[in-house]
């Protein structure tokens, strides 16, 4: 019998500003998951540390709403639970 390894977890980016609340209900699905995840709190950012993450963001979702999820390479806008499950494979 072999000895299967469990799926590895895609890189997960969590793009955010600390004022929006679907924002938040993100971060709250993501770790009740128990999901790894890289976080952008995009309005606590300044100088080029900020435009650099405005760039990242701009060429995931030109219109730079929150919040913008990348899991791999699937990108999500907004916090849509449905989406986050299928593209973690949850």
């Amino acid at each position: 019998m072999e000895n299967q390894s469990p799926v590895s977890q895609p890189a997960v980016t969590l793009y955010s500003l600390m004022t929006c609340s679907h924002c938040k209900d993100a971060k709250k699905y993501l770790r009740d998951q128990g999901v790894d995840f890289r976080l952008i709190q995009m309005d606590m950012l300044v100088g080029e540390e900020r435009n650099a993450a405005m760039r990242a963001l701009r060429q995931l979702n030109p219109e730079c709403s929150f919040p913008t999820i990348q899991v791999g390479d699937t990108v999500i806008v907004g916090f849509k639970p449905d989406q986050l499950r299928q593209a973690l494979a949850l």
